[in-house]
């Protein structure tokens, strides 16, 4: 069971408020809004995908990687984790 089950749905709503999001940005293409306001909601769709991202790496700790680590084989919980941190951070 993933460790993000007990946020599912707070991370299913989240998410589609963001395709929401990424449908409005369409349209304000389509209607050749103002180049800063379109900008202005790329930022703001990124942010909300950054917190879903950072709830899943969290959650993510609290469970997969603490219960590895519990278990005695956290070794490669805490490398993938150190990997996932590094591919958000660059993004």
């Amino acid at each position: 069971m993933p460790g993000y089950i007990a946020h599912k749905e707070d991370i299913q709503k989240r998410l589609l408020r963001i395709e929401g999001q990424a449908r409005g940005l369409q349209k304000m293409v389509e209607s050749e809004r103002y180049c800063i306001d379109i900008l202005t909601q790329v930022k703001s769709m990124k942010a909300a995908l950054d917190r879903v991202a950072l709830l899943l790496l969290d959650d993510h700790v609290e469970h997969c990687v603490a219960d590895a680590v519990k278990s005695g084989d956290g070794a490669e919980k805490l490398r993938e984790l150190s990997q996932a941190i590094g591919r958000f951070v660059e993004g």
